[in-house]
């Protein structure tokens, strides 16, 4: 089964109009103002889609639909905001007490209404109806709060994500989407328009695990230079709008660096460290102690060190797979939010492609001593070039030896 650009294009902006009619929905209900803050494509494992969700506790609905497009989708925010939502909904209803069978009732409602703005984008789309079963109320802890059928397959898993926020940011949506993984792919590969420009999903799944791997060759590098012990926490591979990519990443502030890198493919790699976990790392790196508490030359130093071993921890093991030659650029040490490192990178890529495909893993030690998030936006051309050639025989060869980097 194949897919092209232009069909992941089509479902990336159903689901960004399906988040929209939810916002509009909520919004002609209770009269308050909600936007759609960002909304992706994303394939993982369901290992990586567990590890996706903390102990954070979610309430909200789970909803099932079926027909020629089938699956589940869930709508949950934020248990804590649960009091602020409530007043929105049902002004006084609210004591702290709990949530009442009338302020359940209350959430099932505006879960079915926005969820029904939701799938009715997609049955227009198709010409065809989809059928929504009533919604279920949940009150659940991390992943309990997302459908069995998703965290039990054993193939990857295709989820459509998308964050509402009301305009003052004290409740924050979720929809989250599983369609059946043969009726998805079965419907882009009908929505494709050019046979020589699609790629066959299993290795868009292929290069999902390749990345994983070079996550953890990454990893190892860090381990090699700080000796820390490090994991990857999780991988994924998100198709997003060319202009969501910085809300991807959001306003947090990051220190680390962005490496370009050529070759088949080419694209750009950021390694992004939060403050606290920079200064930690430099530290490890460095044979004294330095004075102040911010970043100065020779914590900059260490972390674009730190950065170009990385890089080539998780881009030489593409090269192994692909039998090609990638080559980076010296690390750009950046120091700022996400999405103000991000945009610079988009307007580049943005020159060429409307949609990028957005590789995204965290690196983390066992006792959260520091962390790091890993975006790879490789070249949309490029990264076709590279999938057409891949060997999907030779996924599991991403293996480097790290001691050629010391």
């Amino acid at each position: 089964m194949k897919v092209d650009i232009h069909s992941l294009g089509v479902f990336s902006q159903l689901a960004r109009e399906g988040s929209h009619h939810a916002a509009d929905s909520l919004s002609q209900l209770t009269g308050i103002d909600v936007f759609v803050d960002v909304t992706n494509i994303t394939l993982l494992s369901p290992d990586d889609l567990r590890e996706s969700f903390d102990d954070e506790q979610f309430v909200g609905v789970q909803i099932g639909f079926d027909g020629q497009f089938e699956g589940e989708t869930v709508l949950v925010f934020k248990r804590e905001n649960i009091g602020a939502l409530l007043e929105y909904l049902l002004p006084g209803s609210y004591t702290g007490d709990g949530i009442d069978e009338f302020a359940k009732s209350g959430v099932k409602e505006v879960g079915n209404i926005m969820m029904s703005g939701f799938i009715d984008g997609w049955a227009d789309h198709l010409g065809t109806a989809i059928d929504m079963t009533p919604p279920t109320y949940v009150e659940r802890e991390g992943t309990d709060v997302l459908p069995q059928r998703a965290l039990e397959s054993g193939e990857e898993v295709f989820l459509f994500e998308s964050r509402l926020e009301t305009l003052d940011r004290d409740v924050n949506f979720f929809i989250y989407m599983f369609p059946e993984y043969g009726a998805m792919t079965e419907l882009m590969s009908l929505q494709r328009e050019d046979d020589d420009e699609a790629i066959p999903v299993d290795k868009l799944s292929v290069f999902n695990q390749m990345t994983k791997q070079g996550a953890k060759g990454a990893a190892e590098n860090i381990s090699m230079m700080t000796g820390v012990d490090t994991e990857v926490d999780v991988s994924r591979l998100s198709f997003v709008p060319i202009e969501d990519a910085p809300n991807h990443v959001g306003d947090d502030r990051f220190a680390g660096v962005v490496i370009g890198f050529q070759g088949m493919p080419s694209g750009y790699l950021l390694i992004l460290f939060d403050e606290a976990s920079a200064r930690t790392v430099a530290e490890t790196m460095l044979p004294m102690e330095t004075e102040g508490d911010g970043l100065g030359d020779m914590e900059r130093g260490a972390i674009k060190e730190l950065g170009n071993v990385m890089t080539s921890g998780f881009i030489d093991g593409w090269a192994n797979v692909l039998q090609t030659s990638i080559d980076h650029t010296p690390p750009q040490f950046v120091h700022d939010m996400g999405s103000a490192i991000v945009s610079p990178v988009v307007g580049r890529l943005g020159q060429s492609q409307d949609f990028a495909f957005m590789i995204d893993s965290t690196v983390r030690t066992e006792r959260e001593q520091f962390r790091c998030e890993l975006y790879a936006l490789p070249d949309e051309a490029e990264l076709k070039r590279a999938l057409e050639t891949l060997d999907v025989d030779r996924a599991g060869e991403t293996k480097v030896d790290a001691d050629q980097y010391f």
